[in-house]
Protein backbone atom coordinates (compact mmCIF):
# COMPACT_ATOMS: atom_id res chain seq x y z
CA UNK A 1 0.00 0.00 0.00
CA UNK A 2 1.06 3.65 -0.19
CA UNK A 3 3.98 4.89 1.87
CA UNK A 4 3.39 7.96 4.02
CA UNK A 5 6.19 10.09 5.45
CA UNK A 6 5.68 11.91 8.75
CA UNK A 7 4.13 15.26 7.68
CA UNK A 8 4.96 17.14 10.87
CA UNK A 9 8.61 17.29 9.81
CA UNK A 10 7.71 19.45 6.84
CA UNK A 11 8.12 23.20 6.47
CA UNK A 12 6.20 25.74 4.41
CA UNK A 13 8.90 25.64 1.67
CA UNK A 14 8.24 28.83 -0.29
CA UNK A 15 10.68 27.53 -2.92
CA UNK A 16 8.19 24.74 -3.60
CA UNK A 17 5.46 27.24 -4.56
CA UNK A 18 4.88 29.53 -7.55
CA UNK A 19 7.08 32.17 -5.80
CA UNK A 20 10.15 30.34 -7.10
CA UNK A 21 8.90 30.90 -10.66
CA UNK A 22 8.38 34.68 -10.48
CA UNK A 23 12.11 35.45 -10.65
CA UNK A 24 13.10 32.75 -13.13
CA UNK A 25 13.07 33.77 -16.79
CA UNK A 26 10.06 32.71 -18.83
CA UNK A 27 8.54 30.99 -15.81
CA UNK A 28 8.08 34.44 -14.30
CA UNK A 29 6.39 36.10 -17.27
CA UNK A 30 2.97 35.96 -15.59
CA UNK A 31 2.06 35.21 -11.97
CA UNK A 32 -0.98 32.94 -12.05
CA UNK A 33 -2.57 30.62 -9.49
CA UNK A 34 -2.39 27.59 -11.84
CA UNK A 35 1.42 27.69 -11.62
CA UNK A 36 3.29 25.34 -9.32
CA UNK A 37 6.96 25.29 -8.39
CA UNK A 38 9.47 24.71 -11.17
CA UNK A 39 11.86 23.45 -8.46
CA UNK A 40 9.69 20.38 -7.88
CA UNK A 41 9.58 19.72 -11.62
CA UNK A 42 13.34 20.30 -11.95
CA UNK A 43 14.06 17.73 -9.24
CA UNK A 44 11.79 15.10 -10.74
CA UNK A 45 13.00 15.51 -14.33
CA UNK A 46 16.66 15.60 -13.27
CA UNK A 47 16.13 12.32 -11.39
CA UNK A 48 14.92 10.65 -14.62
CA UNK A 49 17.65 11.23 -17.22
CA UNK A 50 16.37 8.43 -19.46
CA UNK A 51 12.88 9.89 -19.73
CA UNK A 52 12.94 11.45 -23.19
CA UNK A 53 9.26 12.36 -23.52
CA UNK A 54 7.51 14.16 -20.66
CA UNK A 55 3.74 14.64 -20.36
CA UNK A 56 1.75 17.16 -18.36
CA UNK A 57 -1.98 16.46 -18.86
CA UNK A 58 -2.88 19.58 -16.83
CA UNK A 59 -0.77 22.20 -18.57
CA UNK A 60 -1.68 25.29 -16.56
CA UNK A 61 0.97 27.92 -17.19
CA UNK A 62 3.29 25.42 -18.86
CA UNK A 63 5.71 24.92 -15.95
CA UNK A 64 6.36 21.24 -16.69
CA UNK A 65 6.64 21.65 -20.45
CA UNK A 66 9.01 24.61 -20.17
CA UNK A 67 11.21 22.88 -17.62
CA UNK A 68 11.33 19.72 -19.74
CA UNK A 69 12.40 21.51 -22.93
CA UNK A 70 15.08 23.44 -21.05
CA UNK A 71 16.45 20.02 -20.07
CA UNK A 72 16.49 19.00 -23.72
CA UNK A 73 13.50 16.65 -23.43
CA UNK A 74 10.43 16.52 -25.65
CA UNK A 75 7.29 17.66 -23.91
CA UNK A 76 3.60 17.25 -24.63
CA UNK A 77 0.99 19.05 -22.57
CA UNK A 78 -2.79 19.46 -22.64
CA UNK A 79 -5.17 22.03 -21.22
CA UNK A 80 -8.86 22.81 -21.65
CA UNK A 81 -8.30 26.57 -21.34
CA UNK A 82 -7.34 28.21 -24.67
CA UNK A 83 -5.54 31.11 -22.99
CA UNK A 84 -3.29 28.75 -21.01
CA UNK A 85 -2.58 26.78 -24.18
CA UNK A 86 -1.59 30.03 -25.93
CA UNK A 87 0.62 31.10 -23.02
CA UNK A 88 2.40 27.75 -22.69
CA UNK A 89 2.96 27.66 -26.44
CA UNK A 90 4.60 31.09 -26.39
CA UNK A 91 6.70 30.22 -23.35
CA UNK A 92 8.11 27.06 -24.96
CA UNK A 93 8.87 28.54 -28.41
CA UNK A 94 12.32 29.33 -29.76
CA UNK A 95 12.82 33.03 -30.61
CA UNK A 96 15.55 34.22 -32.96
CA UNK A 97 17.79 37.22 -32.18
CA UNK A 98 15.93 39.12 -34.90
CA UNK A 99 12.60 38.36 -33.13
CA UNK A 100 13.98 39.99 -29.99
CA UNK A 101 15.29 43.04 -31.86
CA UNK A 102 12.05 43.50 -33.82
CA UNK A 103 9.99 43.25 -30.62
CA UNK A 104 12.07 45.96 -28.94
CA UNK A 105 11.62 48.18 -32.00
CA UNK A 106 7.89 47.43 -32.08
CA UNK A 107 7.62 48.41 -28.42
CA UNK A 108 8.94 51.89 -29.25
CA UNK A 109 6.47 52.19 -32.14
CA UNK A 110 3.57 51.11 -29.94
CA UNK A 111 4.33 53.60 -27.17
CA UNK A 112 4.64 56.37 -29.76
CA UNK A 113 1.23 55.50 -31.18
CA UNK A 114 -0.29 55.45 -27.71
CA UNK A 115 1.24 58.81 -26.82
CA UNK A 116 -0.10 60.40 -30.00
CA UNK A 117 -3.40 58.53 -29.71
CA UNK A 118 -3.17 57.79 -33.41
CA UNK A 119 -5.16 54.56 -33.23
CA UNK A 120 -8.76 53.79 -32.37
CA UNK A 121 -8.85 52.31 -28.84
CA UNK A 122 -9.74 48.68 -28.34
CA UNK A 123 -13.29 48.08 -27.16
CA UNK A 124 -13.46 47.76 -23.39
CA UNK A 125 -13.63 44.08 -22.43
CA UNK A 126 -17.07 43.04 -21.10
CA UNK A 127 -15.80 42.36 -17.58
CA UNK A 128 -18.50 42.76 -14.95
CA UNK A 129 -17.91 45.81 -12.72
CA UNK A 130 -14.80 46.72 -14.72
CA UNK A 131 -14.25 49.88 -12.65
CA UNK A 132 -13.12 47.64 -9.80
CA UNK A 133 -10.21 46.64 -11.98
CA UNK A 134 -9.06 49.93 -13.54
CA UNK A 135 -9.93 53.61 -13.20
CA UNK A 136 -11.04 55.51 -16.31
CA UNK A 137 -7.58 56.86 -17.23
CA UNK A 138 -5.87 53.49 -16.84
CA UNK A 139 -8.57 51.74 -18.85
CA UNK A 140 -8.21 54.26 -21.67
CA UNK A 141 -4.45 53.67 -21.73
CA UNK A 142 -4.86 49.91 -21.87
CA UNK A 143 -7.38 50.16 -24.70
CA UNK A 144 -4.93 52.30 -26.70
CA UNK A 145 -2.05 49.98 -25.88
CA UNK A 146 -3.93 46.88 -26.94
CA UNK A 147 -4.93 48.52 -30.22
CA UNK A 148 -1.39 49.78 -30.77
CA UNK A 149 0.04 46.28 -30.47
CA UNK A 150 -2.33 45.01 -33.17
CA UNK A 151 -1.50 47.99 -35.39
CA UNK A 152 2.27 47.49 -35.19
CA UNK A 153 2.67 43.71 -35.07
CA UNK A 154 0.96 41.28 -37.42
CA UNK A 155 -1.21 38.67 -35.74
CA UNK A 156 0.27 35.20 -35.15
CA UNK A 157 3.82 36.52 -35.31
CA UNK A 158 6.55 36.15 -32.65
CA UNK A 159 6.59 39.92 -32.13
CA UNK A 160 2.84 40.04 -31.57
CA UNK A 161 2.98 37.15 -29.08
CA UNK A 162 5.81 38.66 -27.04
CA UNK A 163 4.14 42.07 -26.92
CA UNK A 164 0.90 40.48 -25.72
CA UNK A 165 2.72 38.71 -22.88
CA UNK A 166 4.15 42.08 -21.84
CA UNK A 167 0.69 43.64 -22.19
CA UNK A 168 -0.71 41.02 -19.79
CA UNK A 169 1.97 41.93 -17.24
CA UNK A 170 1.23 45.63 -17.58
CA UNK A 171 -2.52 45.17 -17.55
CA UNK A 172 -2.52 43.26 -14.28
CA UNK A 173 0.19 45.46 -12.73
CA UNK A 174 -1.92 48.57 -13.32
CA UNK A 175 -5.06 46.91 -12.00
CA UNK A 176 -6.54 46.91 -8.51
CA UNK A 177 -6.12 43.15 -8.24
CA UNK A 178 -4.38 41.79 -5.16
CA UNK A 179 -2.52 38.49 -4.87
CA UNK A 180 -2.03 38.23 -1.13
CA UNK A 181 -4.59 35.44 -0.79
CA UNK A 182 -4.91 31.92 -2.17
CA UNK A 183 -6.91 33.32 -5.06
CA UNK A 184 -7.08 36.75 -6.63
CA UNK A 185 -8.93 39.46 -4.72
CA UNK A 186 -9.21 43.25 -4.82
CA UNK A 187 -7.44 45.81 -2.70
CA UNK A 188 -9.38 47.64 -0.03
CA UNK A 189 -10.79 51.02 -1.00
CA UNK A 190 -8.12 52.89 0.95
CA UNK A 191 -5.44 50.96 -0.95
CA UNK A 192 -6.61 52.10 -4.37
CA UNK A 193 -3.81 53.55 -6.46
CA UNK A 194 -3.62 57.32 -6.67
CA UNK A 195 -0.52 57.42 -8.85
CA UNK A 196 -1.92 60.13 -11.11
CA UNK A 197 1.53 60.89 -12.49
CA UNK A 198 2.53 57.32 -13.31
CA UNK A 199 4.23 56.89 -16.69
CA UNK A 200 2.25 53.99 -18.15
CA UNK A 201 4.48 53.68 -21.20
CA UNK A 202 7.51 53.20 -18.95
CA UNK A 203 5.71 50.37 -17.17
CA UNK A 204 4.96 48.66 -20.47
CA UNK A 205 8.51 49.19 -21.78
CA UNK A 206 9.95 47.68 -18.62
CA UNK A 207 7.66 44.66 -19.00
CA UNK A 208 8.71 44.20 -22.64
CA UNK A 209 12.37 44.20 -21.62
CA UNK A 210 11.66 41.61 -18.92
CA UNK A 211 9.86 39.37 -21.40
CA UNK A 212 12.67 39.72 -23.94
CA UNK A 213 15.27 38.61 -21.39
CA UNK A 214 13.44 35.30 -21.12
CA UNK A 215 12.80 35.08 -24.86
CA UNK A 216 16.57 35.28 -25.46
CA UNK A 217 17.10 32.02 -23.54
CA UNK A 218 15.88 29.33 -25.93
CA UNK A 219 15.13 25.75 -24.85
CA UNK A 220 16.90 22.75 -26.34
CA UNK A 221 13.90 20.44 -26.54
CA UNK A 222 10.57 20.80 -28.31
CA UNK A 223 7.07 21.06 -26.90
CA UNK A 224 3.64 20.24 -28.23
CA UNK A 225 0.93 22.26 -26.46
CA UNK A 226 -2.57 20.93 -27.16
CA UNK A 227 -6.08 22.18 -26.46
CA UNK A 228 -8.02 19.30 -24.95
CA UNK A 229 -9.76 17.69 -21.99
CA UNK A 230 -7.41 15.88 -19.59
CA UNK A 231 -10.09 13.30 -18.83
CA UNK A 232 -9.59 12.00 -22.37
CA UNK A 233 -5.85 12.51 -22.68
CA UNK A 234 -5.56 9.49 -24.96
CA UNK A 235 -7.43 11.41 -27.67
CA UNK A 236 -4.59 13.92 -27.99
CA UNK A 237 -1.39 12.07 -27.09
CA UNK A 238 -0.50 9.47 -29.71
CA UNK A 239 3.13 8.68 -28.85
CA UNK A 240 4.01 6.85 -25.60
CA UNK A 241 5.47 9.02 -22.83
CA UNK A 242 8.16 8.06 -20.32
CA UNK A 243 7.37 10.44 -17.47
CA UNK A 244 4.29 12.31 -16.24
CA UNK A 245 4.80 15.38 -14.06
CA UNK A 246 1.70 17.39 -13.31
CA UNK A 247 -0.33 19.28 -10.74
CA UNK A 248 -4.07 18.83 -11.33
CA UNK A 249 -6.69 21.21 -9.95
CA UNK A 250 -7.06 20.70 -6.21
CA UNK A 251 -10.33 19.58 -4.65
CA UNK A 252 -10.92 22.98 -3.07
CA UNK A 253 -13.64 24.69 -5.16
CA UNK A 254 -11.32 27.50 -6.24
CA UNK A 255 -12.07 28.61 -9.78
CA UNK A 256 -9.05 29.22 -11.98
CA UNK A 257 -11.30 30.86 -14.54
CA UNK A 258 -12.06 33.67 -12.09
CA UNK A 259 -8.41 34.71 -11.95
CA UNK A 260 -7.79 34.20 -15.66
CA UNK A 261 -10.74 36.31 -16.80
CA UNK A 262 -8.89 39.62 -17.36
CA UNK A 263 -6.25 37.98 -19.53
CA UNK A 264 -8.82 36.01 -21.48
CA UNK A 265 -11.08 39.01 -22.13
CA UNK A 266 -8.25 41.32 -23.20
CA UNK A 267 -6.76 38.70 -25.53
CA UNK A 268 -10.10 37.69 -27.03
CA UNK A 269 -10.44 34.20 -25.51
CA UNK A 270 -13.65 35.15 -23.68
CA UNK A 271 -16.61 37.26 -24.79
CA UNK A 272 -19.10 36.81 -21.95
CA UNK A 273 -19.52 35.64 -18.38
CA UNK A 274 -21.57 32.70 -19.61
CA UNK A 275 -18.61 31.47 -21.66
CA UNK A 276 -16.47 31.61 -18.51
CA UNK A 277 -19.04 29.55 -16.61
CA UNK A 278 -19.27 26.97 -19.39
CA UNK A 279 -15.49 26.56 -19.41
CA UNK A 280 -15.42 26.17 -15.64
CA UNK A 281 -18.08 23.46 -15.86
CA UNK A 282 -16.02 21.55 -18.42
CA UNK A 283 -12.85 21.75 -16.32
CA UNK A 284 -12.09 19.26 -13.57
CA UNK A 285 -12.97 20.88 -10.27
CA UNK A 286 -14.66 23.88 -11.89
CA UNK A 287 -17.37 25.43 -9.72
CA UNK A 288 -17.77 29.07 -10.64
CA UNK A 289 -20.90 30.70 -12.09
CA UNK A 290 -23.28 28.32 -13.85
CA UNK A 291 -21.03 25.41 -12.90
CA UNK A 292 -22.11 25.75 -9.27
CA UNK A 293 -25.83 25.74 -10.07
CA UNK A 294 -25.46 22.69 -12.32
CA UNK A 295 -23.90 20.67 -9.52
CA UNK A 296 -27.24 20.55 -7.73
CA UNK A 297 -28.75 18.33 -10.46
CA UNK A 298 -25.60 16.52 -11.58
CA UNK A 299 -25.78 12.71 -11.76
CA UNK A 300 -22.84 10.34 -11.50
CA UNK A 301 -21.72 8.55 -14.70
CA UNK A 302 -21.67 4.79 -15.15
CA UNK A 303 -17.86 4.81 -15.06
CA UNK A 304 -17.78 6.11 -11.49
CA UNK A 305 -15.06 5.75 -8.91
CA UNK A 306 -16.20 3.36 -6.18
CA UNK A 307 -14.34 3.76 -2.90
CA UNK A 308 -15.37 3.09 0.69
CA UNK A 309 -13.07 5.88 1.86
CA UNK A 310 -14.63 8.40 -0.52
CA UNK A 311 -18.16 7.38 0.42
CA UNK A 312 -17.34 7.82 4.10
CA UNK A 313 -15.97 11.33 3.49
CA UNK A 314 -18.96 12.30 1.36
CA UNK A 315 -21.41 11.11 4.00
CA UNK A 316 -19.69 13.27 6.62
CA UNK A 317 -19.83 16.37 4.43
CA UNK A 318 -23.42 15.78 3.32
CA UNK A 319 -24.80 15.27 6.80
CA UNK A 320 -27.43 17.61 8.22
CA UNK A 321 -26.05 20.72 9.85
CA UNK A 322 -23.39 21.48 7.25
CA UNK A 323 -24.43 24.53 5.20
CA UNK A 324 -24.18 23.70 1.49
CA UNK A 325 -23.12 20.19 2.46
CA UNK A 326 -25.13 18.57 -0.33
CA UNK A 327 -23.63 20.63 -3.12
CA UNK A 328 -20.11 20.28 -1.68
CA UNK A 329 -20.58 16.53 -1.60
CA UNK A 330 -21.67 16.58 -5.26
CA UNK A 331 -18.64 18.68 -6.11
CA UNK A 332 -16.24 16.22 -4.50
CA UNK A 333 -17.85 13.16 -6.07
CA UNK A 334 -17.70 14.78 -9.51
CA UNK A 335 -14.08 15.79 -8.95
CA UNK A 336 -12.96 12.25 -8.13
CA UNK A 337 -15.11 10.69 -10.87
CA UNK A 338 -13.43 13.06 -13.35
CA UNK A 339 -9.97 12.16 -12.06
CA UNK A 340 -10.80 8.46 -12.23
CA UNK A 341 -11.73 8.87 -15.89
CA UNK A 342 -8.45 10.69 -16.45
CA UNK A 343 -6.36 7.94 -14.84
CA UNK A 344 -8.21 5.22 -16.74
CA UNK A 345 -7.44 6.86 -20.08
CA UNK A 346 -3.89 7.85 -19.11
CA UNK A 347 -2.65 4.27 -19.04
CA UNK A 348 -2.93 3.89 -22.82
CA UNK A 349 -0.37 6.66 -23.46
CA UNK A 350 2.31 5.40 -21.06
CA UNK A 351 5.35 3.42 -22.12
CA UNK A 352 6.25 0.34 -20.02
CA UNK A 353 8.00 1.45 -16.84
CA UNK A 354 6.78 5.06 -17.16
CA UNK A 355 6.63 6.91 -13.87
CA UNK A 356 3.90 9.37 -12.86
CA UNK A 357 4.12 12.24 -10.38
CA UNK A 358 0.97 14.08 -9.31
CA UNK A 359 1.61 17.11 -7.10
CA UNK A 360 -1.62 17.47 -5.17
CA UNK A 361 -2.81 18.75 -1.81
CA UNK A 362 -5.45 17.40 0.51
CA UNK A 363 -8.47 19.52 1.42
CA UNK A 364 -10.74 20.28 4.33
CA UNK A 365 -14.49 20.90 4.22
CA UNK A 366 -16.02 21.87 7.55
CA UNK A 367 -14.20 19.51 9.95
CA UNK A 368 -13.65 16.75 7.41
CA UNK A 369 -10.22 16.26 5.85
CA UNK A 370 -10.38 14.94 2.28
CA UNK A 371 -7.27 12.81 1.75
CA UNK A 372 -6.95 13.44 -1.98
CA UNK A 373 -3.50 11.85 -2.01
CA UNK A 374 -4.89 8.61 -0.55
CA UNK A 375 -7.68 8.49 -3.13
CA UNK A 376 -5.22 9.15 -6.00
CA UNK A 377 -3.03 6.31 -4.70
CA UNK A 378 -6.06 4.03 -4.50
CA UNK A 379 -6.89 4.79 -8.13
CA UNK A 380 -3.33 4.13 -9.32
CA UNK A 381 -3.07 0.82 -7.48
CA UNK A 382 -6.45 -0.33 -8.75
CA UNK A 383 -5.30 0.32 -12.34
CA UNK A 384 -2.14 -1.74 -11.89
CA UNK A 385 0.54 0.83 -11.05
CA UNK A 386 3.38 -0.44 -8.90
CA UNK A 387 5.52 1.23 -6.23
CA UNK A 388 2.71 3.69 -5.47
CA UNK A 389 3.73 6.20 -2.81
CA UNK A 390 2.42 9.43 -1.30
CA UNK A 391 5.39 11.59 -0.39
CA UNK A 392 4.64 14.80 1.56
CA UNK A 393 6.26 17.83 -0.06
CA UNK A 394 5.36 20.82 2.11
CA UNK A 395 2.85 22.34 4.48
CA UNK A 396 0.38 24.43 2.52
CA UNK A 397 -0.54 26.96 5.21
CA UNK A 398 -0.91 27.40 8.95
CA UNK A 399 -3.43 24.55 9.25
CA UNK A 400 -1.32 21.54 10.11
CA UNK A 401 -3.71 19.15 8.33
CA UNK A 402 -3.19 20.71 4.88
CA UNK A 403 -0.22 19.11 3.13
CA UNK A 404 0.97 18.98 -0.48
CA UNK A 405 2.02 15.54 -1.71
CA UNK A 406 3.81 13.94 -4.61
CA UNK A 407 1.68 10.90 -5.50
CA UNK A 408 3.89 8.68 -7.59
CA UNK A 409 3.77 5.24 -9.18
CA UNK A 410 5.29 3.17 -11.96
CA UNK A 411 3.30 1.77 -14.87
CA UNK A 412 4.10 -1.90 -15.38
CA UNK A 413 2.74 -1.85 -18.94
Amino acid sequence: MSVYVEPLKLGRRADYTFKMNTVTGRHGWLRLTPAYSLKIVEEIISAHPRAKRVLDPFCGTGTTALTAVYHGRDAVTVDINPFLVWLADVKTRCFSPSDVVRTAEACREVTSIVTRKSVDPWTSPPIHNIQRWWDADTLEYLRLLRAGIDAVAGSDTPVHALLLVAFCRTMIKLSNAAFNHQSMSFKEQQQLRIDLGVDYNSVFTEDVHFVLEGASENPRGSASVLLGDARYVDRYVHVPVDLVVTSPPYANRISYIRELRPYMYWLGFLASGREAGELDWQAIGGTWGIATSRLANWKRPDNRFVSEHLESVIDEIRRAGNPSGAILANYLVKYFDDMWEHFCNLTSVLSPGAEVHYIIGNSKFYNTVVATEHLYAEMLERLGFEQVRCVPVRKRNSKKELIEFDVTGKWRG
